[in-house]
């Protein structure tokens, strides 16, 4: 459960935090929030302070109904900040959240050191081709249909088989390009109802057999909100619920927006795990 990181190695044996840092103006929760230097300085200074493992950046949006941007609109976004942030905290672990090949080439050459793509290579043909040469980790994600029209109608017969069978399918192409350090997202609201992502979670640690580490990003999400019937402003306490249910069920690295509640959920969750059973 290690990932090579650029020559960093990331001990995955108790789980981690992925912090997100969007560079949209129209994510979901936090759209148009981190715009300036000094407010994106002083975002990740803080989400270190509070115990950040991974950065996860990202400059496209892929809320449900969503439209995709170009690679050279969304690496205009990204690049200037991956710079900024690189340059003030150079030992921080960057992934980039993108699906494009181009994106990917030019943030992994300044620096980020892990590739997030939800879109598991169906968008770029070229994007495995790349990860491959880059020599970084690689986040797979399981989506139904695209951002525009993944929560028409959700339909699966059974959804556990369907995403193992397509993790494999992927996997077995990644294997043959010598990419090693897979980690899976199951893909909670990507073309999932809300009985979906209930059932995905009480099951999570069936996906990839246990033979790879699974990232858990339910941050604020509707499956929360919905649940709940708050917006996802007021999802936090929720967030943190989801969390450690993730955790029980085999998750390695929590995606959040809330990097410190996060941090804690885990320490509770290894105090719990370390008590030997009577």
């Amino acid at each position: 459960m290690t990932i090579n990181c650029k020559g960093k190695l990331l001990d995955l044996s108790s789980p981690k935090v992925m912090g997100i840092l969007n560079l949209t103006p129209d994510s979901f929760f936090d759209g148009g929030k981190h715009q300036n230097q000094d407010n994106i300085l002083k975002t990740v200074e803080q989400m270190l302070e509070d115990g950040l493992d991974i950065l996860d950046i990202g400059g496209q949006t892929t809320k449900p109904g969503s439209e995709v941007i170009s690679a050279d609109e969304e690496l205009q976004r990204v690049e200037p900040f991956l710079d900024l942030i690189l340059k003030n905290f150079p030992e921080l672990i960057v992934s980039l959240d993108t699906f494009y090949s181009k994106v990917a080439q030019h943030g992994v050459e300044m620096g980020a050191a892990i590739i997030n793509d939800i879109s598991a290579g169906r968008i770029d043909d070229e994007l495995f081709k790349t990860v491959a040469e880059l020599k970084v980790p690689y986040i797979l994600m399981h989506m139904q249909g695209m951002p525009k029209d993944m929560q028409a109608e959700p339909h699966y017969d059974n959804i556990i088989t369907e995403i193992n069978l397509f993790f494999a399918e992927k996997i077995k192409t990644l294997k043959e390009l010598h990419i090693n350090d897979i980690i899976l997202d199951p893909g909670y609201g990507f073309g999932k109802s809300l009985e979906h992502n209930f059932e995905l979670l009480r099951n999570q640690e069936l996906l990839g057999f246990n033979d790879y580490p699974i990232l858990a990003g339910v941050s604020r999400k509707s499956m929360i909100c919905k649940t709940l019937g708050v917006n996802p402003k007021d999802a936090l306490n929720g967030t943190t619920a989801v969390n450690m249910l993730a955790l029980q069920h085999g998750a390695k690295i929590l995606r959040v927006h809330d990097v410190k509640e996060a941090k804690e959920c885990i320490k509770i969750f290894d105090s719990y795990q370390s008590v030997q059973i009577l």
